[in-house]
């Protein structure tokens, strides 16, 4: 691989033997050629990453929110490492005195928010598993994740109260102890109460713990600290323990990759907290900024006040999923299509001087400074002004966009990738490299990254252009899924944690990811979806012979290519005196119309979510065969030559 690498092979690649696939070269980022980075000294665990924050830096502004003054939110108003500290050892001594012990299960439930960090920080010192519940696994999951964690007590925000309450009596065979991060209503007091469930007040639990002090139990780096529950392929979701090593090697291998590009954490950064806590990605970039002493100022858990929320925290990171980037690029869009003929132009010209000189290997910050002063400075400020890291993760960002806000926002703008059960962060791209547009970048150094061949797909990873399944090796993994060995041993195999992913390997070292392996995929809002499980359901339609289901993570909705029943669509053509032959019917916007509505009523008898329903369809007079290559030899779906055929792009645009 010739110019510029980021990476340096480690092992070498082995050939197919024994019916096991070939395997490529393991390879590791070139910032750990010479090793992985040693542990940081006494962090062993969540709980010492805070502590020891609180020890080196207690004065500084930890947690913030904005004020209400009169029903208008006014400045954001801080808590100090050292006040948040006196508040976590007050909720830690209050769980213990409901009877939790070390290893018990505690829930949280609702949008980050202050209460959300002390939570967790008391489970951490008191070593119980922190169960983030949120409610986007669908109906039934909060009830779902309670009983199979076995939760004893969880946090709740007020307005998701009565969510939790739906829960019971169910969850009481688990649930003893419900804590408000604000008040209780004498209703739900004496609703929750006759399910012999206690329930207080944020003030109410803190007065618990008064004169009484718990030990702290001493915390090993192998002892879990989260179990996060994922969405599975089919059926429930799958609890996935992350230890307390995992999240510590994560802080160390970031820490190295930022110094490594000059661009390290302070104690003056500042970050929103806006992304849900309950996913890996928002929790350990929280952790990260933790290690360092820096601020975390919490949004007012709505996306419509979000900017205004930026505008006056002024955060120096950002992080965000491309559906948001998505939307800030369609809004500067806007705003520059209506600046009139002479704005437009200039900002144009600026475009593309600044870009020309991007390309040609200039910084972001020395490729155009005239045209960032004059024109992109107002970016900049509708992000508050201070941004100088967007990090985009969670699904891919399309590359169009992540140009634009290269150029535009005057900060470096980062795609990652990563899993739950790789604890987030895996791959980042490298600031001012250009040419990673489109990739996720090199793996972060303190993880083992090889591809695997999948002969049923043709991805060969020994191959001119490497391509096969991504898996990844390392002490960040997770260690196994809670209560389920048998999915554990499916993709933990020898060390290796099999993605489902195809990546593609790029000649700098970073990584394209171009496929899923197996048939579920992510829609850009950052959600899963089964897509053989919801053919299954569509499939009851009795006016359809086949369906084939397709989205990808650049769209936020579902396309379908369909094969109509003639005799259903024939009867319902003569009922509403629509003429024309069988391939004519299959093109009429009535009939399209008609079999998406029958769609649509299946998608609410079986209680779909609303990013699982289809939104347009093609139809197909002519069955899914074998003789043009859409069937295998026992008539399952060959998708991607599905795909290549019908060219659904055409449908997603709509």
């Amino acid at each position: 691989m010739p110019g510029k690498n980021f990476i340096v092979e480690v092992e070498p690649a082995k050939e197919a033997r024994d019916g096991k696939p070939s395997m490529g070269p393991v390879f590791r980022s070139a910032f750990a050629k010479d090793g992985f980075p040693e542990p940081i000294p006494g962090l062993d665990s969540c709980w010492d990453i805070f502590r020891l924050s609180v020890e080196k830096y207690p004065s500084n502004p930890m947690l913030g929110r904005r004020e209400i003054v009169d029903g208008k939110p006014g400045k954001y108003v801080w808590m100090t490492y050292n006040e948040v500290y006196d508040l976590v050892v007050k909720v830690g001594n209050s769980i213990r005195s409901c009877g939790i012990e070390e290893g018990d299960r505690c829930g949280i439930y609702g949008a980050n928010c202050p209460e959300w960090i002390m939570s967790m920080e008391a489970c951490n010192a008191h070593g119980l598993y922190c169960v983030p519940l949120y409610d986007t696994l669908g109906a039934g999951a909060i009830e779902f994740i309670i009983c199979h964690a076995e939760v004893a007590i969880a946090f709740v925000e007020e307005k998701k109260i009565p969510e939790l309450i739906k829960t019971l009596p169910s969850a009481t065979k688990y649930l003893r102890t419900i804590v408000s991060f604000g008040k209780v209503t004498s209703q739900q007091r004496e609703e929750v109460e006759k399910f012999g469930v206690a329930i207080h007040s944020w003030d109410e639990f803190l007065l618990l713990g008064d004169n009484k002090q718990f030990d702290l139990p001493v915390k090993k780096k192998s002892d879990i600290c989260t179990i996060m529950y994922t969405s599975g392929t089919t059926g429930d979701p799958k609890g996935v323990l992350i230890s307390n090593n995992s999240i510590v090697t994560l802080i160390a291998g970031v820490k190295r990759l930022l110094g490594s590009v000059k661009e390290s954490l302070t104690v003056n950064d500042v970050y929103l907290s806006y992304l849900p806590l309950a996913h890996i990605f928002d929790r350990v970039i929280e952790e990260c900024f933790i290690n360092h002493g820096a601020s975390i100022g919490f949004w007012r858990g709505d996306v419509k006040l979000l900017v205004e929320d930026i505008g006056e925290l002024k955060p120096t990171i950002f992080c965000a999923v491309p559906r948001v980037l998505d939307r800030i690029y369609s809004g500067l869009q806007q705003k520059i299509a209506a600046g009139g003929f002479i704005k437009q132009a200039l900002f144009n010209f600026a475009y593309s001087y600044k870009l020309r000189n991007m390309r040609n290997g200039l910084k972001h910050s020395e490729a155009a400074s005239l045209c960032d002063k004059i024109v992109f400075s107002k970016v900049k400020q509708g992000l508050g002004g201070n941004v100088r890291l967007i990090l985009s993760g969670a699904a891919p960002l399309a590359s169009h966009v992540e140009e634009y806000l290269r150029v535009v926002s005057c900060s470096y703008v980062l795609q990652g990738y990563g899993l739950t059960e790789t604890c987030a962060g895996t791959f980042v791209s490298i600031p001012d490299e250009m040419d990673m547009l489109g990739t996720v970048g090199p793996p972060v150094p303190n993880v083992d990254v090889r591809l695997e061949s999948v002969p049923e797909m043709n991805y060969d990873a020994l191959s001119s252009t490497p391509r096969g399944e991504v898996c990844i090796r390392g002490d960040t993994l997770f260690s196994g899924y809670f209560k389920r060995e048998d999915l554990t041993n499916e993709v933990l195999i020898n060390g290796w944690f099999h993605t489902g992913d195809i990546g593609e390997w790029q000649p700098n070292g970073s990584l394209k990811i171009i496929d899923r392996k197996k048939n579920i995929f992510k829609l850009s809002q950052g959600e899963y979806v089964a897509v053989e499980n919801l053919e299954n359901i569509y499939g009851l339609v009795p006016d359809i012979d086949s369906i084939w289901i397709y989205g990808n993570s650049f769209e936020s909705f579902l396309v379908a290519v369909i094969n109509p029943n003639k005799q259903a669509v024939e009867r319902w053509a003569e009922q509403n005196g629509i003429s024309g032959d069988f391939n004519s019917l299959c093109q009429n916007p009535k009939v399209k119309e008609y079999i998406l509505g029958e769609l649509s009523k299946i998608g609410k008898e079986k209680k779909l979510k609303g990013f699982e329903f289809v939104k347009a369809v093609h139809l197909d007079p002519e069955a899914f065969d074998i003789d043009r290559d859409l069937l295998t030899p026992t008539f399952k779906k060959k998708r991607p030559q599905l795909l290549k055929y019908y060219q659904v792009d055409f449908l997603l645009t709509r």
